[in-house]
């Protein structure tokens, strides 16, 4: 297989798992960025061409089409290829698929890089980044920003040190654990089948995020507003 596509096999482990034994979301996109940066690295992109030279990388856009979860100790294969760039951002697309190769997790993501000082997203060919796009593998359904409606406020979270990461703010992984803390039990006992999630602004340590919800028969929506009601993420997750 082409060296655009990085393939990964990977046991699922009782740390990544929830109560009902299913791959937690946040151990599910962990996974994932880090098979991104170590597909990275073998396209010749690693850290000296980034993070050593003050670029980070960062996720924008969020797709995920489930068939089903990963269960505990079970053994998945993971396989990772870049789309077609867009001028400042870079598409990678991600397959999860079990042993016996059937489709468990489609997911796409949109990521750019900001550099560390402006904080402002840059344009990666006046830094002589190129990902080449992988034309042999599909390209996935590319991510959308979630629809929002009939928000709620749900009162406020502070980003605890933990929480941050080495960009220096909230990793996108983590804002599947506060969805799983503040949606309804009802809706966390099913299936997940899709997840839109769009990240808009960061949230540094100790940031006190003003959070809107609402939960249907089928749906939980998840945004995040500063304190100066600029939005800096919305999630949505949909379930069977």
């Amino acid at each position: 297989m082409s060296d655009l596509c990085y393939t990964t096999e990977y046991t699922i482990l009782s740390k990544d798992v929830d109560p009902q034994r299913r791959l937690r979301l946040s151990a599910l996109f962990s996974m994932l960025q880090e098979a991104a940066i170590e597909h990275t690295i073998r396209l010749g992109m690693g850290r000296e061409k980034t993070l050593d030279r003050g670029l980070l990388w960062v996720i924008t856009l969020q797709h995920a089409k489930i068939q089903r979860l990963p269960l505990f100790d079970e053994k998945i294969v993971l396989q990772t290829w870049p789309g077609a760039d867009m001028h400042m951002y870079f598409p990678r697309y991600f397959r999860i698929s079990d042993y016996a190769g059937n489709t468990l997790v489609d997911v796409s993501m949109v990521w750019g890089l900001m550099e560390a000082k402006t904080r402002h997203l840059i344009f990666p060919e006046e830094y002589g980044i190129v990902i080449p796009e992988n034309t042999d593998m599909p390209a996935l359904s590319f991510p959308r920003s979630p629809v929002m409606k009939d928000l709620q406020s749900a009162g406020t979270f502070s980003v605890p040190r933990s929480y941050t990461d080495i960009n220096g703010h909230m990793n996108n992984t983590r804002y599947f654990d506060l969805a799983e803390d503040t949606m309804p039990s009802a809706l966390y006992a099913r299936d997940l089948c899709e997840i839109r999630t769009s990240f808009l602004s960061e949230a540094a340590f100790d940031t006190d995020i003003q959070l809107y919800n609402s939960a249907d028969a089928d749906t939980y929506l998840l945004e995040g507003r500063s304190s100066q009601d600029k939005p800096l993420f919305r999630m949505s997750m949909r379930f069977l």
